[in-house]
């Protein structure tokens, strides 16, 4: 028998013992990333099981919140209303009050005006044709003179007394006598008389101007009309309240 020479190829089976020591090291990075990922999703998923309720209760909270902002919006224009309606109950109140004031004064000249016409026509007056009864006059704020003059006639009395009404001022100025004609009172020229026409009695009201630094004495009160005219004269007396007759 021959002897055989050994063979100067050798056949090597590359197996997992043979890569290299990287993809060893790609693959178990790989894997523990997956596993963390893995822990992720299942801490996610297990761990708060009521994670969906808690999304539902935030959004339940959410809109009571935005509820009650509603609610408390609504309130505030509640009491805004409420505050104006207030406002306008007072303002209405002191209005209503400044008007029963003035009826309380004009029930009180009424009734002046009734006890003087009780007293004009009464049985036991004295009976007196056209006449000026009385005549007041006080200072205003614009440095104007208020009159009120009251005429009066019970002689007819179921006469209609017509026609006009005209007075001048007497007094002193610059240390004499001097007039101050109706046109002066009123600084115009030709100014017509003041109308009346009444069958007992008639208060006349008006304003007029008097000269700087004339001192009034005297007033003349004049009336004409169809059934006749009359002239008086009054002293003018200034009284602490600012009016004379």
């Amino acid at each position: 028998m021959s002897n055989r020479s050994p063979s100067r190829f050798q056949i090597t089976l590359r197996g997992a013992s043979q890569r290299p020591a990287w993809t060893w090291l790609a693959l178990l990075a790989a894997a523990w990333l997956l596993s963390l990922l893995l822990v992720g999703w299942l801490a996610a998923r297990y761990a708060s099981p009521d994670a969906g309720g808690l999304r539902e209760r935030l959004r339940q909270g959410e809109r009571e919140v935005a509820a009650q902002r509603a609610e408390i919006e609504e309130l505030r224009q509640r009491q805004a209303t409420l505050e104006a309606s207030d406002r306008i109950s007072r303002a209405a109140n002191t209005e209503v009050q400044a008007s029963l004031a003035e009826r309380d004064e004009e029930i009180a000249g009424l009734r002046a005006d009734v006890a003087f016409y009780e007293r004009l026509v009464g049985a036991t007056s004295q009976r007196k044709g056209l006449s000026a009864h009385s005549v007041e006059f006080s200072a205003e704020s614009a440095g104007s003179w208020h009159y009120s003059v009251v005429l009066t006639q019970n002689l007819n009395r179921g006469a209609i007394s017509q026609g006009q009404m005209r007075f001048s001022v007497e007094g002193v100025k610059d240390g004499k006598l001097a007039t101050v004609t109706w046109d002066e009172l009123h600084q115009r020229r030709e100014v017509p008389g003041q109308a009346y026409s009444f069958r007992y009695f008639q208060r006349l009201d008006g304003s007029v101007m008097l000269p700087k630094d004339f001192t009034p004495q005297r007033v003349r009160v004049s009336l004409a009309g169809p059934g006749g005219s009359a002239t008086q004269t009054f002293d003018w007396k200034l009284a602490g309240n600012g009016r004379g007759e």
